[in-house]
């Protein structure tokens, strides 16, 4: 059978007939959501393909440049940045673009404006890239209400407002994780056909998992909660066998794992980030989104991450998400320690 008849099969779900399919449960709809995302879907194809060949091509290795993070810049994350910055903007359906790599949000032009917002980091996890360490992108989409006058406020809402959120994942092969607010399904790329083809209908995570995720190297500066709650995963106080610890330090292949064996992420406030390391915008409240759709939970310490109102279009949370059990635990832990202060 050829690609051209292949690609025909009806039993193939794409992400593009996905999308028009969801797009149906919407009258209204237009069909500029679908637009976008298209061009979502092309900027991953594209690092894809560039991450597959960085090696070849002498994209590994520092650009030079640091980015408003303090971190030193890839080429790769230049790269990556530049690919998405086009092809949203090329979309014709964005009006205000915020990036991990640009200190300042990025206002599209009248004539390409549309009603989205889109919030990303291009390349997350981009100092595994020089070991083959599975890599990824994490964005969250939010509808404008006036295209026309755009303000920075209009990105600065809290995770419950977003309409959309996934990640594509660059590791064993590139998949992409989508939740467009009625559950999660996950697409890998068929590089046969160019096209991500559904092959995790309705991700759902356990109710509690077997696996705890956190870099117990700042352990010296955690807090007490979590502190306490580690201690249980390694000592379970019931009897049960202890918890297994797996961390990659890449955010998108961490929680991947996560969200299909089930389990908790953990990246909390310590001593040395009091305000925690990861971005609300494009790491927090897009995770968090897919997780509690997929029946999950996601937790900052205080609050339910999706209702932090950000002030800052790069304001850091710290961050629990995965099994509801798991965070229910953890939720626990700091109510008790709240209630004895």
């Amino acid at each position: 059978m050829d690609h051209a008849a292949e690609a025909q099969r009806t039993d193939l779900m794409t992400i593009t007939r996905h999308a028009l399919n969801e797009q149906g449960r919407h009258p209204e709809s237009r069909g500029d959501f679908t637009i976008l995302l298209s061009h979502i879907v092309l900027g991953c194809k594209f690092v894809a393909s560039a991450v597959n060949k960085a090696g070849l091509a002498k994209l590994i290795g520092l650009a030079g440049d640091t980015n408003i993070q303090g971190e030193e810049q890839k080429k790769l994350d230049v790269l990556s940045n530049e690919v998405f910055v086009k092809a949203l903007i090329s979309s014709g359906r964005t009006c205000l673009l915020v990036s991990e790599e640009n200190e300042a949000a990025i206002f599209v032009d009248a004539p390409l404006r549309g009603k989205y917002c889109v919030c990303f980091d291009p390349l997350d996890g981009s100092s595994n890239i020089d070991c083959g360490v599975s890599i990824g992108t994490i964005f969250g989409i939010y509808m404008i209400k006036d295209k026309d006058n755009a303000t920075l406020e209009d990105v600065l809402q809290p995770g419950t407002d977003m309409i959309a959120a996934g990640y594509c994942m660059y590791g064993s092969s590139c998949t992409l994780v989508l939740s467009t607010g009625n559950g999660v399904n996950g697409f890998t790329l068929d590089p046969s056909l160019g096209e991500f083809i559904l092959t995790h209908p309705n991700i759902k995570i356990p109710s509690k998992g077997k696996i705890y995720s956190v870099n117990e190297g700042n352990a010296r500066n955690w807090d007490g909660p979590t502190a306490k709650y580690v201690e249980r995963c390694k000592f379970p106080q019931d009897g049960s066998s202890p918890k297994s610890l797996r961390y990659i330090g890449s955010m998108v292949a961490d929680v991947h794992r996560t969200l299909l064996y089930g389990g908790i992420f953990l990246y909390p406030a310590d001593k040395k980030s009091p305000n925690g390391k990861l971005r609300v915008l494009y790491e927090v409240f897009p995770m968090s989104f897919l997780m509690e759709q997929a029946g999950g939970q996601s937790f900052t310490g205080k609050q339910r991450a999706l209702e932090i109102v950000p002030c800052d279009i790069h304001q850091r949370s710290p961050i629990f998400l995965g099994s509801y059990d798991d965070v229910e635990e953890i939720k626990l832990l700091y109510a008790s320690e709240s209630s004895t202060a």
